[in-house]
C-alpha cells in the first residue's frame, strides 16, 4: 500500500537545510567534543578498549551533544563545562542504546554488527556499566555537581521508563497516556537533560535554564513520534523495518488508528499484535490499517504539536545568538528522514 502524502506545516524551506548546515555555528565544538570524548572513554583493559574503538567507529548524527552546544551559546559562550555536559551525556546516551540491544536482542546498530551479537550480552551490559560510570566520574572529578543532578535524574526516568514499558507490554494494555510517560521518560528526558546542561553550563538564570528543560522535553517528544511514525512508513532508517510491530511494541500510529477503527477490526489487529511470530502479510494487515484509519496523520500531528510548542517557549527567552540555528534543528527533527 503506497504511503500517504502528509502536509506538515513545518516543511517549510528553513526544514530544507541538511543536519551540516544547521550545526555548522557549533562546528567546531563537535570536533573538540569529540576528542574530549575518545580522551574520556580510553581504557587500559585490553578487551574494553577493543570494544570502544569499534563503538567509535558507528558514529550517529550527534543530536544530543549538538543540542548541547546550540543550548549553550543562545546564553553565553560555550567553555569547558559544556564539553563536559556533552561527553556525560553522550556516554550515558550511549550506554543506554548497548543496553537497549541487550534487552531487545538487537543484532544491528547504525548498520554495524551490535555489541551484543560480537562479544556476547555479558560485554554489552558491562560495557555500558562502564560508559555510565565514566560519565558520572567525569562530573565528580570536574565538580560539575548540577549537572550531575541533572544527568542523575535523567537515568532515574530513562529506567523507570523502560521497567514501566516493559510492564505495560506483557500486559498489553498500552493506553495514549501510558504511551506519553513512557517516551516522557525514555527519550524526552534525556533531550530535557540536553537543553537543560547546555544551559545550566552558560547561564545562571533558573527561569532560562527550567524553560530549556520543558523545551527539551517537548523536543525529545516530537523526536520520539519521528521515531515510531518512520516504523510504519516507507523511510529507511539503519535499523530493521517494522521492529515495533515484530516485537509488539504498541507506539502512537497504531493507538490513533485503534482509536477509529470499530469493534471487530480492533479485535482482528490486537490479535495480530499479539502474535510473537508475525508473517510478512501478519505485518502488512497492520501498516494497512494504520494508513486505512490516519494513524499517521494524527500522529505528525501530535508530533508538530510538541515542536510547536518548544518553538513557542523558545521565543520568549533571552536569548543573545543561535535562535534561528535552534530552530532549524527542532525543523530538522521533525522532518529527517531517518
Amino acid at each position: 500500500m503506497a504511503e500517504p502524502a502528509i502536509k506538515n506545516k513545518f516543511s517549510t524551506p528553513i526544514s530544507e537545510r541538511s543536519l551540516e548546515e544547521i550545526t555548522e555555528p557549533v562546528k567546531d565544538h563537535i570536533s573538540t567534543f569529540r576528542t574530549f570524548f575518545k580522551k574520556e572513554i580510553d581504557t587500559d583493559v585490553f578487551l574494553l578498549n577493543q570494544i570502544v574503538h569499534y563503538l567509535l567507529r558507528q558514529k550517529g548524527k550527534e543530536i544530543r551533544p549538538t543540542l548541547v552546544f546550540m543550548s549553550a551559546r543562545m546564553f553565553g559562550d560555550v567553555d569547558k563545562k559544556s564539553y563536559i555536559a556533552a561527553t556525560m551525556i553522550e556516554l550515558l546516551h550511549t550506554a543506554t542504546l548497548i543496553h537497549d540491544d541487550v534487552v531487545d536482542e538487537a543484532d544491528i546498530r547504525r548498520g554495524f554488527l551490535s555489541i551484543n551479537k560480537l562479544w556476547k550480552n555479558k560485554a554489552g551490559v558491562l560495557l555500558g556499566d562502564f560508559l555510565l560510570s565514566k560519565g558520572l566520574l567525569i562530573a565528580l572529578d570536574h565538580k560539575e555537581y548540577d549537572q550531575l543532578q541533572i544527568l542523575s535524574n535523567a537515568v532515574k526516568l530513562m529506567s523507570e521508563g523502560e521497567l514501566r514499558q516493559l510492564k505495560t507490554a506483557k500486559l498489553f494494555n498500552m493506553t495514549e497516556e501510558r504511551y506519553f510517560q513512557i517516551i516522557s521518560e525514555k527519550t524526552a528526558s534525556l533531550i530535557a537533560a540536553c537543553c537543560e546542561c547546555g544551559a545550566t553550563a552558560t547561564s545562571d538564570d533558573p527561569d532560562v535554564i527550567r524553560a530549556m528543560r520543558d523545551i527539551g522535553m517537548n523536543i525529545g517528544i516530537a523526536f520520539q513520534i519521528k521515531d515510531d511514525l518512520f516504523d510504519y512508513g516507507l523511510d529507511d532508517i539503519g535499523k530493521p523495518k517494522r521492529n515495533d510491530i515484530q516485537e509488539r511494541k504498541v507506539t502512537l500510529p497504531l493507538i490513533k488508528a485503534l482509536e477509529k477503527a470499530g469493534t471487530l477490526e480492533k479485535l482482528r489487529i490486537r490479535r495480530l499484535m499479539k502474535k510473537r511470530k508475525k508473517r510478512n502479510k501478519d505485518v502488512n494487515k497492520i501498516v494497512d490499517f494504520v494508513h486505512k484509519y490516519d494513524g499517521l496523520v494524527e500522529s505528525e500531528k501530535a508530533m508538530n504539536s510538541y515542536a510547536e510548542d518548544a518553538l513557542k517557549q523558545l521565543k520568549s527567552l533571552p536569548i543573545k545568538k543561535g535562535y534561528e540555528d535552534f530552530e532549524a534543528l527542532i525543523h530538522f527533527i521533525i522532518n529527517r528522514k531517518k
